[in-house]
């Protein structure tokens, strides 16, 4: 484009710039949005697939809080002297007590986790005591119930009334700990609830336990009767026997399900004094029970429990459809669940 020339008089010549075209100004702003938009598409992309790439065995104890005073409350538990109204703590009455809850989904080894707390001579686990629709309707029910828990009035066959040393329960992630779970993590850190997640690494095995204990919920297998958990060899072979199908084209979707589920359950609950334990490392390690009785400010115990593993061996053996199921997983980043561990 060609410049102005303006003679203002005759000893001054004044030479004036083109305008910028406003196409060109357009298309500045058009760029620079583009560039905006892409890079808050890369930063959304990044988080989601972040998220999904979550694994259970991925998941790791989280203990370290940004304050040293706020790591000396994670490190020790809060002691508690309960005066419940049902009974009297008699020559215990000034024996502290610590209070606990094991955080696990269905057929995740919390059953037997728990007989082997209660093996415990000071510790009082109350058992699934939300698996009652009606103690978990509403916040107003989880906390009443919880405070009978923890005031020693919440009466079991586990239960070592004057003499616990700590008391709790075990609570299923799908048990209204999900949905209310604001309000139960400032209960568990006014009131200084040490939460136990127990997981389990290889979930495949833990969705075939699923499907054959629901299968004998109906069936009931063992003289009609229904058990989840078996005391003896004999009673572990016939439950064994059914080999339930797994749906492969459903199993990939559902094993990243419960895989997410466990990783909210711990975002939820990271503000609270907890402990992340495995099925699989509790078999194979018994130390690891030294760990939870650490955890606890427990006096050291050897822990023992009469429950007998139902599903044995190479995880072939207990599925009836295992052609689709291994050709379903092999290839995948599940692949892992084929192999026997255990």
């Amino acid at each position: 484009m060609a410049e102005y020339i303006c003679l203002c008089n005759k000893d001054t010549i004044i030479i004036k710039a083109p305008k910028k075209s406003p196409i060109f100004l357009r298309m500045i702003v058009l760029i620079f949005a583009m560039v905006c938009g892409v890079y808050i598409c890369s930063i959304c992309l990044k988080q989601i697939s972040t998220h999904n790439k979550i694994k259970i065995e991925d998941i790791q104890v989280i203990e370290k809080p940004s304050s040293d005073n706020e790591s000396k409350q994670m490190q020790i538990p809060i002691l508690h002297f309960p005066h419940p109204e049902t009974f009297s703590r008699a020559e215990c009455l000034h024996n502290p007590v610590r209070y606990f809850a094991i955080l696990s989904m269905q057929r995740s080894g919390s059953g037997w986790f728990e007989t082997l707390l209660n093996s415990h001579v000071n510790v009082s686990s109350n058992g699934e005591i939300f698996s009652v629709l009606d103690r978990r309707r509403n916040v107003s029910s989880i906390i009443s119930t919880l405070d009978k828990v923890y005031n020693l009035d919440w009466l079991t066959s586990a239960s070592k009334n004057e003499c616990s040393a700590a008391v709790g329960f075990k609570w299923m992630l799908n048990q209204g700990l999900m949905e209310h779970h604001k309000e139960i993590v400032d209960y568990f850190n006014s009131r200084g609830v040490s939460a136990i997640f127990l997981f389990r690494r290889n979930l495949l095995r833990r969705m075939v336990s699923v499907l054959a204990n629901s299968y004998d919920r109906n069936a009931k297998l063992l003289n009609g009767t229904h058990k989840s958990h078996v005391h003896s060899e004999e009673e572990a072979a016939i439950l064994s026997k059914y080999k339930p199908t797994v749906n492969s084209t459903l199993l990939i979707a559902d094993l990243k399900e419960v895989e997410i589920t466990a990783s909210r359950a711990l975002e939820y609950f990271n503000s609270t004094r907890h402990m992340i334990l495995y099925y699989e490392d509790l078999v194979k390690n018994h130390t690891k029970l030294k760990d939870v009785q650490a955890f606890l400010r427990l006096p050291l115990m050897e822990l023992t429990s009469r429950q007998v593993k139902i599903h044995k061996g190479p995880l072939s053996d207990h599925v009836e459809n295992w052609k689709d199921v291994n050709e379903t997983l092999t290839g995948t980043e599940y692949e892992h669940y084929l192999q026997t561990d255990y």
